[in-house]
């Protein structure tokens, strides 16, 4: 079994990176603000977002949490993204997806002040990353690359393959790898041949949406393996699919009924030199490097 890479510990030193970050720019006045905003009672979202408000607090941003009704038109939230671009005290905007159906959710998160878009997803800042030009970068990706740099992972004239071609995480790993000057390849679902590509890959991102998607046969001896991918399982069949003899996760799935598989079987990652674990891989790094972002963002917008 390869190096386990413990994104909880990265993504605490992060955090603490982040605090002294807030604590210097206190002593000018200054306290990076982050609006989170949450539509309807979705639970996964209520418990992700209000996680985000809490680090907030922990590491000294000032935040709100703001609410709207499920039944919110388009309209309403333009108006209220709009609001929040004008406010002083807010330097960066979360808008919680999914929203409902009737948002359009692509207006609205273009609607964002790419200053203020410290998700990343902005057209604005899509460009900007491509063009390598200073950007802020959607926080997963960004997480993957702290990840490899933080464990002494090289990256530089390395075959890096990604799997997955999301706006969110695929194309922008992709993009941060290439700057990194790795040897970038983007793969999909229906891309022929997928094994023989991934058995290229010294470094091997997993973005696809998939339980268990990435098999042994398809991984480089050797190869680090960076698994985004969580996927929650319920059924019997699929627990013994992933994790049969694994007395510690049959102890957990006995109890809740459930567990988590990434995007890569965790019988892959035997053959790894190198893996980020599901759970506490890349997942705590996601909103460490929120916090981290919405800090550039109130730097970026006052020039420091």
């Amino acid at each position: 079994m390869g190096r386990i890479l413990d994104g909880a510990a990265i993504a605490a030193e992060i955090k603490e990176e982040v605090a002294a970050d807030v604590r210097a720019l206190a002593g000018l006045g200054i306290r990076p603000g982050l609006a989170a905003v949450l539509v309807g009672h979705v639970a996964a979202s209520e418990i992700y977002v209000r996680s985000k408000v809490q680090t907030c607090a922990d590491l000294g941003l000032y935040s709100e949490l703001i609410t709207p009704p499920e039944t919110v038109t388009t309209e309403e939230m333009l108006e209220l993204v709009a609001s929040l671009n004008d406010r002083d005290e807010i330097d960066g905007i979360l808008i919680q997806l999914p929203l409902p159906s009737q948002v359009d959710a692509k207006a609205l998160l273009d609607a964002v002040s790419p200053g203020k878009d410290v998700d990343g997803f902005h057209p604005v800042n899509a460009g900007r990353l491509q063009a390598g030009r200073p950007a802020l970068a959607p926080c997963t990706p960004a997480g993957v690359i702290e990840i490899l740099k933080r464990s002494g992972i090289a990256m530089a004239g390395q075959n890096a393959v990604v799997v997955g071609r999301s706006d969110i995480v695929g194309k922008p790993a992709a993009m941060l790898l290439l700057h990194e000057n790795a040897t970038v390849t983007i793969c999909h679902s229906k891309t022929r041949d997928l094994g023989a590509v991934t058995r290229e890959a010294d470094i091997l991102v997993a973005a696809i949406g998939r339980p268990g998607f990435i098999t042994a046969d398809m991984v480089k001896p050797g190869a680090t393996i960076i698994d985004v991918g969580i996927n929650r399982i319920t059924e019997r069949s699929e627990f013994e699919r992933y994790f049969a003899g694994n007395a510690k996760r049959e102890a957990a799935f006995a109890k809740r009924g459930s567990t988590i598989v990434g995007d890569v079987h965790p019988l892959a990652f035997e053959v790894a030199g190198a893996y980020t674990p599901v759970p506490g891989g890349v997942g705590p790094l996601t909103i460490a490097m929120l916090m981290a972002n919405t800090v550039r963002a109130a730097r970026m917008r006052r020039g420091l």
